[in-house]
């Protein structure tokens, strides 16, 4: 017979470490993720010179942390996983239509454009911008562009300041990028040549403190701003005041990049979101209102947009109302103009009036999943679980496939310490996604792809209690 495994630290012990990192680093380690931080304060034990880690977790309690220390332990609390041109889509956009918009914006301004990688991780994210910069501007190491690169933990910035990379770093990199901006190295390795190196200066920067936007650590007046896959790993009321900084860091009109799974309305009400084909990215609006011409020209949106966290450029209400109320009689035609007046409300934050519109869509056209799995995220984000669930349900019964609402479902059962259904409905998402090829963006899921939406069921997954995932393990 197996033995269980029994918890190292006491409950209060984990409770306390928790509220600790919450307000020291805004990272957020709910009770569900106290098994993640276990093992993260067990393998930072050493590198403190702690002999065991319960040792180590009240050491740290006790401890006035400094910057070092805080990013030394962040480094064994967070998986930073990243390569060149992570999410091609967003550095398309980012050349098509933000940089050289920026750029124009900058013409007549004696300064060049400024760009923040806001948690860099090793590097690949600012020096793909730079790559993307020089093809841009390509005259000159320093012309036109600065770009800073920040992240808490300094072993992430010391290899990001080697610029030197293996094979796993390049694994969506065209062949003539690698060849133009690298050189080769040691045990089949690629460095990074100087002049792209040279435009990316790096710098310690904890996002949870208050010392940002700032000339003395020239975090202000940005042109852009990267801050992906960060905000997920923050407390919510952190997560806000983050958003508020980085917005103040940025010009007017300037552009907020955040990852696929972080968008919200109520976290970037203070944002005019807009729409590319594929993805949606933020931007600040001005005192004064932008000109037309400054506005990038928008492409239709792609199919594979996400649901609640969709934001669309609001079209005219009146239009769009007159719109669907001439295709209320054609069944899916009607429900689709009734589908975009409910993501437009969304996008607004006018959560009610968007409900009432989507299940108009949902009475114009009942067989589609879309509408189903749109309503569930509005209730969703009205705190209105049961409705939502009902929802879900009703998107399956439609499409048992569809994957995000699998996703969905078990998110909510996890909320609820409903373990066991929490992991079948994971387990269904995941037999789902082994169809889907690693970088296939997902349909109503703003091209988050199969392979991350595994990574993030997968550390879920790990979340749940052994009572959740090896209850027949522990059977002799």
């Amino acid at each position: 017979m197996r033995w269980r495994v029994q918890p190292v630290f006491p409950r209060p012990l984990l409770s306390r470490l928790s509220a600790m990192l919450a307000v020291r680093t805004g990272l957020h380690f709910p009770e569900e993720r106290w098994g993640d931080l276990e093992k993260g304060i067990a393998a930072a034990a050493p590198v403190f010179g702690m002999p065991d880690a319960p040792s180590c977790a009240r050491w740290l309690l006790d401890t006035s942390l400094t910057r070092d220390q805080i990013g030394v332990l962040a480094s064994h609390l967070i998986v930073g996983e990243t390569y060149f041109f992570r999410d091609e889509r967003c550095f398309e956009i980012l050349e098509q239509h933000v940089l050289p918009e920026r750029l124009q914006a900058r013409a007549d301004v004696p300064r060049p454009l400024r760009v923040w990688s806001a948690g860099c991780c090793t590097g690949e994210e600012p020096y793909s911008i730079a790559m993307l910069v020089d093809r841009l501007l390509p005259h000159g190491v320093q012309c036109g562009a600065t770009i800073l690169a920040t992240d808490i933990n300094p072993a992430f910035l010391r290899k990001a300041a080697q610029g030197v990379y293996g094979e796993w770093s390049f694994r969506t990199t065209p062949a003539w990028l690698r060849e133009r901006y690298f050189a080769p190295a040691k045990n089949s390795r690629f460095e990074i040549r100087q002049p792209i190196r040279q435009r990316v200066r790096f710098s310690c920067l904890n996002l949870a403190d208050d010392s940002y936007p700032s000339p003395a650590n020239d975090t202000d007046a940005m042109d852009v701003i990267f801050c992906r896959n960060v905000l997920m790993y923050l407390t919510a009321a952190q997560a806000k005041k983050v958003v508020e900084k980085l917005r103040r860091a940025l010009v007017d009109g300037g552009w907020l990049i955040v990852g696929p799974a972080e968008t919200s309305i109520s976290l970037f009400a203070r944002f005019a979101p807009v729409e590319f084909a594929g993805a949606v990215f933020y931007r600040k609006i001005a005192r004064t209102p932008l000109p037309a011409a400054a506005l990038p020209p928008q492409p239709p949106a792609a199919d594979a947009a996400p649901a609640i966290a969709r934001r669309m450029a609001p079209p005219d209400p009146d239009r769009a109302q007159a719109q669907a109320g001439e295709a209320a009689a054609c069944g899916k035609i009607a429900g689709e103009a009734l589908l975009r007046m409910a993501r437009a409300c969304a996008n607004r934050g006018k959560l009610a009036e968007a409900a009432q519109w989507c299940e108009k869509a949902v009475a114009a056209d009942r067989l589609d999943p879309a509408s189903q799995y749109l309503l569930a995220t509005i209730r969703l984000e009205q705190g209105q679980s049961d409705a939502a669930v009902q929802s879900l349900l009703r998107t399956l019964y439609l499409d048992p496939d569809f994957v995000l609402a699998h996703f969905a479902l078990g998110s909510v059962c996890l909320s609820q310490s409903r373990h066991r259904e929490a992991q079948r409905h994971f387990d269904n998402a995941l037999t789902l996604l082994r169809a889907h090829p690693y970088d296939e963006p997902l349909p109503e899921s703003e091209r988050l792809t199969a392979g991350r939406l595994a990574q993030i069921i997968g550390s879920l997954r790990a979340s749940l209690p052994r009572t959740a995932t090896g209850a027949q393990q522990e059977q002799a």
